[in-house]
């Protein structure tokens, strides 16, 4: 997926004009800042806004005013930090402040919206809903140039993963045992691999546009996308049909799944962590799994967030070197060419080692804070997965913004069927896993 960056910095140079490394300084600069209050007895509660639920619009100014505060101190705190990087990188300032400002206020707007009790009822989160709403958009009006330079969508979503690294420490992997992992990556690499041979072998896709597909569908939908999608150099259209079908089955799982649940008998448990391993975005998976209660969101995070979204890094570096040394190095004559490693470490996604050092960084506290796992949660994970998600949001605006149904329909029936491939056998064996094999060791998880 080509990268809106127009320097191409090489060396120490590409430490302060690279976007990839721009969103780990982000990232792991919020990370160290969370991890420094909560050890002075603090918080980044200040910049972590997430609105109550409420009833009807009549609640919603009672509800928004008391966070106006907030919300102003994070557009200073998030703006600020993004346009700093995009002035060293040569971006048109002015305008993406101005761009910015716009997206900001939508995601705003979709938050609230988010929050409303009906649309939780309809399971359309803040996520989902800044998509559709980019979508509509996007599809109705032309996107003026000053706005387009605030759309940046690997930027927010780099940034966003750069995170995520925070909620999957080392040691809440070994406290979920080797049950979590293993089913995680057995249905991972299945679902994947069906995927990507059906796409290839059988219907003839481009391989980049077979891995992004297969990423969606076995990791973590939206952002292993955008992530593999960026690591195999896959064109920008086919990253947004991955997305495309990422959201489609989500929204039709979030529904199908608990009916499944329910008419099954299952306990919350083995409910939880059917979702987990069948359900292809966090929001939607959380928000199906929340219906049978704290059990079975417990085993929905650990195959979901623990045993699936930290294959992000892993698949993406893997990825990249397959990409690079196999996929790209034929010749137009037939012949293969060696590409050397400054090639692989220019084309290997650096968001993915902020991933991985933030992780550790959340995992070094665990292990010597002498406090139960919670605690450090609530103090620096949560503040963390806020801002988190404010990231994401915005990338899912811009996504929605840049999605053109003219260019996807281009694509025709193919990625469907691939996709819709693997997630036959991704639901299928993720229940067998789930309810049959491990039924007895994700029920007792569930209690």
């Amino acid at each position: 997926m080509t990268n809106n960056t127009k320097t191409n910095g090489s060396g120490l140079k590409s430490l302060i004009l690279k976007e990839d490394w721009w969103a780990v300084w982000i990232g792991l600069g919020v990370t160290l800042v969370a991890m420094l209050l909560w050890y002075a007895g603090s918080t980044l509660g200040i910049v972590n806004v997430s609105f109550k639920a409420y009833e009807s619009i009549g609640d919603m100014p009672g509800m928004v005013a008391p966070l106006l505060p907030k919300l102003l101190i994070l557009y200073v705190a998030m703006g600020g930090l993004f346009t700093i990087a995009m002035k060293i990188m040569g971006q048109p300032v002015g305008k993406f402040i101005a761009g910015f400002t716009v997206l900001y206020l939508m995601g705003v707007f979709v938050q609230i919206l988010g929050s409303w009790n009906i649309m939780k009822t309809l399971n359309l989160e803040a996520p989902v809903l800044a998509l559709i709403l980019g979508i509509i958009l996007g599809n109705i009006i032309k996107i003026p140039d000053w706005f387009d330079a605030g759309m940046r969508t690997e930027f927010y979503v780099k940034t966003g993963i750069v995170l995520l690294g925070s909620s999957v420490p080392f040691t809440l992997i070994l406290q979920s045992g080797p049950v979590a992992l293993l089913q995680a990556t057995v249905v991972a690499v299945t679902t994947f691999l069906v995927i990507y041979f059906v796409a290839t072998k059988a219907l003839g896709l481009e391989k980049p546009f077979a891995a992004t597909l297969g990423a969606g569908g076995s990791i973590c939908g939206v952002s292993a996308s955008i992530a593999i999608g960026s690591s195999v150099n896959a064109k920008k259209e086919h990253v947004s049909v991955a997305i495309s079908m990422v959201v489609i089955w989500a929204t039709v799982m979030v529904f199908l799944l608990p009916i499944v649940c329910r008419a099954l008998g299952l306990s919350d448990g083995a409910s939880g962590a059917w979702i987990g391993t069948s359900e292809f975005a966090d929001a939607a998976g959380i928000a199906a799994a929340a219906q049978f209660g704290d059990g079975a969101t417990t085993t929905f995070t650990l195959m979901k967030v623990v045993g699936r979204d930290i294959f992000v890094g892993v698949w993406a570096f893997i990825l990249a070197i397959i990409s690079v040394t196999v996929w790209e190095a034929k010749k137009a004559d037939g012949t293969r060419q060696k590409p050397s490693a400054g090639v692989i470490w220019e084309r290997f996604p650096k968001f993915v080692i902020g991933f991985f050092i933030a992780s550790l960084l959340i995992t070094f506290v665990s292990a010597t804070a002498g406090v139960d796992y919670s605690t450090i949660k609530s103090g620096i994970v949560s503040p963390l997965q806020g801002i988190r998600g404010w990231a994401f949001t915005l990338c899912f605006l811009c996504i929605g913004l840049t999605t053109r149904f003219r260019e996807l329909t281009k694509t025709g029936w193919k990625p469907f069927a691939a996709f819709t491939a693997g997630v036959v056998v991704n639901v299928l064996l993720g229940f067998v896993c789930s309810t049959i094999l491990l039924n007895d060791y994700w029920t007792m998880a569930g209690m």
